[in-house]
């Protein structure tokens, strides 16, 4: 089972989830503070990482964005309230999900299974229809490079480092040019969060995909909003 990484401050919390995910068979690192989890990213190599907002010294948010700076691992968000404006911030700085404590093991489970199927979303499930098209080779759309057997996305020759999420979301959306869907449909499709509703996760992770893929995000070519419904992409010539 994945190795996981807990950056929480509560020793309850703490004893609860790790309880939780090792009964699952999950390998558990705790750290109680930002600097202390930095060091266990390294030390440990978790494959998912769940990251407290509120803890002592460095927060959340700014452990989010320096994981960001240069790893590619699903983080997910704990959260003490859904309608936290620090949920949006974190989901703006990186994080691929969050969950709302407190939380039992089943959600705990089932969001961190969504989750690492994002890391390898041409394999398995319903996402296995977006590897269709491997057999023919990388896609090219304008300056865009998707190669969905090797799960690389380059930009004018550049590797673009994406997220789990972020990657999902472009290899979902660029199976169908043209094709517009709702948020509720990406939420099923990208989060499989079938009953969640929650739009901030869409958006945000629209925002953090145009920020790397668009030459000027503000004016997008590639994940286009369709006011009122959802997103398309493209088409690209």
């Amino acid at each position: 089972m994945p190795r996981v990484l807990l950056i929480e401050d509560d020793l309850a919390v703490q004893k609860g989830v790790t309880l939780a995910l090792r009964r699952r068979g999950h390998e558990v690192e705790v750290a109680a503070s930002g600097e202390t989890g930095l060091l266990a990213l390294e030390r440990h190599r978790p494959e998912l990482v769940l990251l407290d907002l509120m803890l002592p010294g460095m927060s959340g948010l700014e452990v989010c964005r320096r994981i960001r700076e240069s790893k590619q691992i699903p983080i997910i968000i704990l959260s003490a309230r859904d309608d936290d404006i620090d949920v949006v911030v974190g989901l703006e700085a990186g994080a691929d999900d969050y969950i709302v404590k407190p939380a039992g093991g089943e959600v705990l489970e089932a969001r961190i299974k969504a989750v690492l199927r994002r890391v390898a979303p041409a394999h398995g499930g319903a996402a296995a229809d977006l590897a269709v098209q491997a057999a023919v080779g990388p896609e090219r759309h304008g300056g865009l490079v998707i190669d969905r057997t090797a799960l690389i996305v380059t930009r004018d020759g550049a590797d673009l480092p994406l997220a789990p999420s972020e990657l999902k979301l472009l290899l979902f959306l660029s199976a169908a040019p043209g094709q517009v869907y709702s948020r509720q449909q990406l939420l099923e499709q990208v989060w499989e969060h079938s009953f969640y509703g929650d739009d901030r996760l869409v958006d945000a992770c629209v925002m953090r995909l145009r920020a790397k893929i668009e030459d000027d995000p503000r004016a997008p070519v590639y994940v286009r909003t369709v006011r009122g419904f959802g997103y398309r992409f493209g088409p690209v010539e």
